[in-house]
């Protein structure tokens, strides 16, 4: 029989990367729920359903808080194409890759992008990002919040209040700490966000969750225009340009999330009920306890390399609670290691992109996957490949030291 025609059946492993990360088997289930019509009144039920439960994960009254269909990137998309109209400055803080990828998308969409940058593994304080907009003046200023190829958090306390200040727009991509650290929209003045579910919500990548206040859609509604073959009569559009795509423009999809239930596109059923029910888990778990649980792991996988003798990378007072960079020690092959331990464990580890690719590894304990077991079991199967790799390390001491940080 050719490979095509086997049945599905993926290796076991263990995903203890940078993301994505294994799904909750409840989401899981969720996800083999049966197909609904798009405006079954019980289909747009858990729509609606969606959007409340989302306010809550994002710690937020903004009535716009939903999905759009596609990976994280679909999410950064469908707010800086509706947001960025050609000609706009647009400011973007870079510390990690996925900084640079807000610049590119911004280009595309027609900003003016004027980006700032601090050496990988360090962020950017308060005042610096005020300077730089009272220098440029921008529109908007884009910024990530955790970026996974550097493993730093960007502190977004007081960058709102720095941007009300100064009338700017502020966005934040937030797809790394969602469900992992505190992202709290509302109390930080964030005017739009994005996300996906593959991280620390313990998802499939394909949905993309966001959510912008009144600000926001106030500039995005100038730019409203509906297609025609669904565009109601008399329909008077908004005096702002069109925005550039028809997939990711936010006044169709409030329309089509809102009560017009306009026939925008078909929602990704089995996606919605993945969003459903990875939102619905990390409320019932409870905020406050679900990033004191990340923040946990964190110190014990981080006690567990230094024992082995291992440098971690960054500024570890904005190392990301759910995931955790460390230097690959010198003169061995950092991807025989990390495929012996995909090998012999199942497990995977990250490499990373740019400056630091061959030079770190990036270890996730993201979600569903960040519990004790999984930070003693990944340190074992490093140590082991370690010691394949001809690096001495003192035997045992990873797990014993991650163990007393769990205080077990």
């Amino acid at each position: 029989m050719t490979t095509e025609m086997r049945e599905l059946d993926p290796p076991p492993r263990l995903l203890m990367g940078p993301g994505p990360v294994n799904c909750d088997p409840r989401v899981l289930r969720a996800m083999s729920m049966p197909m609904l019509g798009q405006f079954d009144p019980a289909f747009t039920g858990y729509m609606n359903d969606v959007m409340t439960l989302l306010r809550g994960i994002f710690q937020t009254e903004n009535r716009w808080s939903l999905l759009v269909n596609g990976t994280a990137r679909a999410g950064i998309e469908a707010i800086l194409v509706s947001l960025i109209s050609p000609g706009d400055r647009v400011l973007v803080p870079v510390f990690g890759r996925f900084g640079h990828l807000l610049c590119e998308i911004a280009r595309r969409c027609g900003g003016e992008v004027i980006a700032i940058e601090t050496e990988w593994g360090t962020v950017f304080a308060p005042e610096q990002i005020e300077a730089a907009i009272l220098q440029h003046r921008p529109k908007l200023l884009a910024i990530v919040h955790g970026d996974t190829s550097t493993t730093m958090a960007q502190p977004l306390e007081e960058i709102g209040a720095i941007c009300r200040r100064h009338d700017v727009l502020l966005y934040s991509d937030v797809t790394a700490t969602l469900g992992g650290m505190d992202v709290a929209i509302d109390r930080w003045q964030l005017d739009a966000v994005s996300a996906g579910l593959q991280k620390c919500l313990s998802g499939p990548p394909g949905s993309a969750p966001i959510s912008f206040n009144e600000r926001a859609a106030e500039i995005v509604t100038r730019r409203k225009h509906i297609e025609e073959g669904v565009r109601p009569t008399g329909f008077v559009p908004g005096a702002g340009p069109i925005i550039g795509s028809n997939y990711f423009d936010l006044p169709m999809l409030m329309d089509y999330w809102g009560e017009a239930r306009l026939n925008h596109h078909t929602e990704a059923a089995s996606m919605l009920y993945a969003a459903r029910e990875c939102a619905r888990i990390a409320l019932e778990e409870g905020l406050p306890a679900r990033f004191a649980r990340h923040r946990a792991a964190s110190a014990a996988m981080t006690a567990g390399l230094t024992a082995m003798g291992l440098k971690l990378f960054g500024d570890q007072t904005h190392k990301m609670p759910n995931v955790t960079g460390v230097f690959i020690p010198d003169g061995i092959d950092g991807e025989r290691v990390r495929g012996g331990m995909l090998h012999n464990f199942g497990i995977e580890i990250g490499t990373s992109f740019g400056p630091l690719q061959g030079r770190i590894w990036r270890i996730g304990t993201m979600g569903y996957v960040c519990r004790k077991q999984n930070v003693l079991l990944c340190l074992g199967a490093l140590e082991a490949g370690l010691r394949q790799a001809g690096i001495v390390v003192p035997s045992g001491a990873a797990v014993d030291a991650a163990l007393a940080s769990y205080g077990a």
